[in-house]
């Protein structure tokens, strides 16, 4: 694997958007061997992880709990962590002697977070209430190919043909799923499908919009600014939609809560935004192949989640795409 680039004078100006295809051109000393290598376990480690996320919620539901409590709760347990790791990132710029970053740069920040861990979270929460874990991780996991589309369309990235041609076959995974899936559902897997789908499209915005900003800030005060941002839309989301005294929820769902508050968000989102600092969007996008095998696998195990042969085509071909894509990228 190459080793990163080092920062250069023809980098992009400050606060304009680099290239988003490219690793983000960071200083280090010696460049030791095994940086872009660590932005891969990074990656790696991180999508395990958020594939845990649609099975916990699954036995949330199951539990009374609904989205809109249940991405309140998960913000509020996880947001004192994020601020206390964001004052040691602040206490530690200080410290070296460093600037803080522009208020614009934080104003960035909490977009990019509202729209990637709060609107993405929400719609992709909502539509579990009405397709299966399995088929949701495999709906979100093809956001690379949107951060692929996307940076194509907006930031001046390339569009190859074996991308299309990776793109086609996860479709084609994902339609011979759906087709299966409205033959027995009907319009709650339409309107499922279509959510999740939104959140995987919100998701690639968020990777491609978070690449230069975490490049200038950093990824530990960058992941903190951005879910502080996301707590402000959960919270207010809440206060809209929901009594108070539906946060009084039972020990077990409770348990729950903490489990995706830590283990399915604040982990992972740091995982994510490292990665993001060490590897292009759409290397760390398309390393996730691991999260919808580690899905299905749950979905089995712990919901009880059928697998049919359709299943099981379509969900090899969403892989197949993906990881075909993968391996170019890399070359």
């Amino acid at each position: 694997m190459p080793p990163a680039r080092h920062r250069d004078t023809n980098a992009a100006p400050e606060g304009t958007l680099a290239d988003p295809s490219a690793p983000v051109p960071v200083t280090r000393p010696g460049g030791g061997f095994g940086y872009v290598e660590l932005g891969y376990v990074f990656a790696a480690v991180g999508a395990i992880l958020f594939a845990t996320k649609g099975v916990i919620i699954k036995l949330a539901y199951a539990d009374g709990l609904n989205a809109e409590i249940v991405i309140a709760m998960r913000m509020a347990l996880a947001l004192p962590v994020y601020l206390a790791i964001g004052a040691m990132a602040v206490a530690s710029r200080r410290r070296r002697g460093e600037p803080l970053p522009r208020p614009a740069l934080f104003v960035r920040a909490v977009l990019v977070g509202l729209l990637g861990y709060w609107f993405a979270s929400y719609v992709d929460f909502v539509g579990l209430h009405f397709i299966s874990a399995q088929y949701e991780r495999l709906i979100l996991f093809t956001y690379p190919l949107f951060v692929v589309l996307f940076g194509a369309a907006f930031f001046g990235g390339r569009l190859r043909l074996n991308a299309l041609a990776a793109i086609g076959v996860s479709w084609g995974g994902l339609a011979l799923i759906f087709v299966e899936k409205f033959g027995e559902a009907g319009s709650d897997v339409a309107l499922g499908s279509g959510l999740v789908l939104m959140a995987a499209i919100a998701f690639a915005f968020y990777q491609l919009l978070a690449k230069p900003i975490v490049a200038e800030m950093g990824p530990r005060l960058f992941t903190c600014v951005a879910m502080s941002g996301a707590a402000i839309g959960a919270f207010t989301t809440f206060a809209l939609t929901q009594p108070i005294e539906s946060l009084a929820v039972s020990s077990y769902a409770f348990g729950l809560m903490v489990f995706i508050a830590l283990g399915a968000t604040v982990l992972p989102s740091f995982f994510l935004s490292a990665a993001l600092y060490r590897i292009s969007a759409q290397a760390n996008a398309s390393i996730g192949t691991l999260s919808p095998v580690a899905t299905i696998l749950l979905a089995v195990i712990v919901l009880g989640e059928q697998v049919t042969m359709i299943d099981a085509v379509g969900a090899a071909l969403v892989l197949a795409g993906v990881g075909w894509f993968t391996l170019n990228d890399r070359k």
